[in-house]
């Protein structure tokens, strides 16, 4: 069972677009996965700053934070909130570099790609 977190504003938690929290609740109606939360982590660094990964869990610890946002249940480890703190998800369909989530986090190392922001793709899937 998921315990409560208040949230209180969005310097203060993840938020999710309303794309984004659609797209979760969409696979998570296509696998038939009720019970389950969107859980975010740090996966590691890479295209000059810190990379974040996404997956569809059901394993919640009593260490984790969990809120819901835009009807969907968040789950962050104890590690990877410090990154994520203020952050927001978003889910995209460019042309150029396809579909997925993006995560933008004031707390995670800025990337360098000039005036555009990293979408990295792959370590952002809920496959």
């Amino acid at each position: 069972m998921l315990k409560e977190v208040s949230i209180q504003t969005n310097t203060n938690t993840v938020s999710l677009s309303s794309a984004a929290a659609q797209a979760v609740q969409n696979i998570l109606n296509e696998k038939n996965l009720e019970g389950y939360a969107l859980r975010i982590y740090v996966a590691g660094g890479g295209c000059g700053g810190t990379q974040f990964g996404m997956a569809l869990d059901n394993n919640i610890r009593d260490i984790d934070t969990t809120f819901e946002t835009e009807g969907v249940n968040v789950v962050v480890d104890e590690v990877s909130i410090e990154y994520l703190l203020g952050a927001s998800v978003d889910f995209v369909n460019d042309p150029q570099r396809g579909a997925g989530f993006v995560v933008d986090s004031p707390n995670a190392k800025a990337h360098n790609h000039g005036d555009e922001g990293c979408a990295c793709g792959g370590s952002c899937s809920c496959n």
